[in-house]
């Protein structure tokens, strides 16, 4: 099977447009936005599977975005992502959790400790992900049991505790009745929610950099031991050398070859890992 990678946002064929759409969070008070990417309008299918997108800490858009907050000020890697999945077949819904709630800027670096709780990866942004789900599921144009969800960061760590069977926003959890499979790129992993008991209710793979100095992918990695010992369905991929947010599309990151190879790497595993568990 023949996969089309686009290592810096540079597709075969016109890029998707985004539609901005509008959705409650499943913590039943929040309307989000989100920006939807869609297959080609020559797709042979009526309905396609999807994928939820959620933002790290700088949020999703781009650094030089100057107070405006739109589909045309979305990150390169945010929309490179989306476009890179509309041009394979998917839906894809690029979540903004920090704008509706005053955020629209994200987060620097090393602020972890400070961040306010509204934002929580642990508490709030999964109910976010569960809403972009039922949100998708209601759309005619989607398969409804063939939504997956795919996370960068902090949005990672929001994947991890989405897609565990005591994830707050769903009851008892199954592939069948939340995401059928995610994707974890570079998630901080010592969160009290995944330590004390990981157990993934869905296939995951998560994709680290041995280079990361933002978070830990040791920790990641013992993570991945345990939750496998326990039975549960967790992939891990370390890229040796590459380095925090190696798949950003910008020079800065790319300029890396350590970077460079894992972006081509991962989007081969990405694709071939949503084939398999979201196509019918």
């Amino acid at each position: 099977m023949a996969i089309v990678v686009a290592l810096c946002g540079v597709l075969a064929g016109t890029p998707a447009a985004a539609e901005t759409v509008h959705f409650r969070s499943a913590d039943g008070k929040t309307t989000l936005v989100g920006y939807l990417f869609l297959p080609r309008a020559d797709s042979a299918l009526s309905r396609a599977p999807a994928i939820v997108l959620l933002h790290g800490r700088g949020g999703p858009y781009s650094s030089l975005a100057n107070g405006v907050y739109t589909e045309a000020t979305l990150s390169r890697r945010h929309a490179t992502w989306a476009e890179f999945w509309a041009s394979q077949g998917f839906i894809a819904l690029v979540v903004d959790s920090f704008g509706p709630r005053g955020y629209h800027g994200g987060f620097p670096r090393g602020s972890y400790s400070q961040r306010p709780a509204e934002v929580s990866e642990q508490t709030v942004r999964p109910l976010d992900a569960y809403g972009a789900l039922a949100y998708l599921r209601a759309r005619p144009d989607v398969m409804a049991d063939r939504v997956g969800l795919q996370g960068w960061s902090n949005g990672a760590m929001t994947a991890l505790v989405t897609m565990s069977d005591n994830a707050p926003g769903i009851t008892r959890p199954t592939p069948a009745t939340g995401f059928r499979a995610a994707l974890a790129l570079y998630p901080g992993c010592g969160m009290a929610h995944v330590q004390e008991r990981f157990a993934p209710y869905a296939p995951m793979l998560m994709l680290l950099a041995s280079a990361d100095d933002e978070v830990s992918p040791v920790t990641c990695e013992a993570l991945a031991v345990r939750t496998r010992a326990a039975g549960g369905p967790l992939e891990v991929v370390v890229y040796d050398g590459a380095e925090h947010s190696f798949d950003d599309p910008g020079q800065r990151r790319q300029s890396v070859e350590a970077n460079r190879r894992a972006t081509e790497d991962a989007r081969q595993r990405a694709v071939r890992f949503f084939r398999t568990h979201l196509t019918p």
